[in-house]
């Protein structure tokens, strides 16, 4: 089963840009992310108004933002190539897809959940066995640990180039500031790798695809940090693939490899 490779109510308003563009949703939470949070949301082409298809949210990484995937990347030929919904939110610039421990301040996991899954939902028709969720860098965490909350909603998970243990970051990210810690070793258990345990023995964990990838020629914390959470799925029983292949931390390598999270999130639906 395993391969290696080497609220306030929120205000909802839609529309597409352009013909075979994205839709633009825009989510207003005052009360959680004290802003706005847009998301874009690529359909595979005459397939805007169906419901129920295989969706995958796409999450960027550090010091970006929901626009940051297609300006990089062309994700409606993405979603017309491979017949996936491609979701967008905006993680915002350094958010790193957690609550801030101070409620004045970004609680996006909470928006996430309570208002931005809701309204996504009764638009598209987001189903278990057809959601995934992926990202970069940042973004590879985020998604580990959005999955990670609640793995029933999901059919799967993916990391691309991602800080999957926080403690790889070397404190060149203050991550433990937005959870209200005082230095990163206080932060171990907002790590992806460190869910994992808990998550191996939970109902039907055996049923859901993780995909870890990174390029070969970025830094050593993040292949390590990828390399030692494969390691950890393989000792828990989990089933994942894991891929280090030709690539550094950077946009010639992600919008190459996401390709192969879509084909492999494929072969796991069939």
């Amino acid at each position: 089963m395993k391969k290696l490779l080497i609220i306030f109510s929120s205000i909802i308003m839609f529309w597409s840009c352009v013909s075979g563009g994205p839709d633009i949703v825009i989510v207003n939470s005052p009360d959680k992310l004290h802003c706005d949070d847009t998301i874009a949301v690529y359909s595979p082409a005459g397939m805007k108004n169906q419901k129920d298809m295989k969706t995958v949210f796409l999450l960027h990484g550090w010091s970006d933002s929901w626009s940051k995937w297609g300006r990089e990347a062309d994700m409606q030929n993405l979603a017309d190539e491979t017949g996936w919904r491609i979701i967008n939110p905006d993680g915002f610039y350094d958010s790193w897809y957690f609550d801030n421990a101070d409620p004045q301040k970004m609680q996006w996991r909470t928006s996430f959940w309570t208002e931005m899954w809701p309204e996504l939902d009764a638009r598209y028709g987001l189903k278990p066995d057809k959601t995934f969720i992926t990202g970069l860098s940042m973004g590879g965490h985020g998604a580990m640990n959005i999955f990670l909350d609640h793995p029933e909603r999901f059919a799967g998970a993916g990391s691309m180039s991602g800080v999957l243990d926080l403690g790889a970051t070397k404190e060149r990210f203050p991550v433990w500031e937005i959870v209200g810690k005082s230095s990163i070793d206080e932060i171990p258990e907002y790590s992806a790798i460190n869910r994992l345990e808990s998550f191996s023995r939970g109902e039907n964990a055996e049923s859901k695809l993780l995909v870890i990838t990174c390029g070969s020629e970025d830094g050593d914390s993040f292949v390590d940090c990828s390399t030692a959470f494969a390691q950890k799925c393989d000792a828990l029983g989990l089933k994942y693939i894991f891929m280090l292949s030709p690539g550094g931390h950077n946009w010639k390598y992600w919008p190459y490899i996401i390709y192969y999270h879509l084909g492999w999130f494929d072969e796991h639906m069939e």
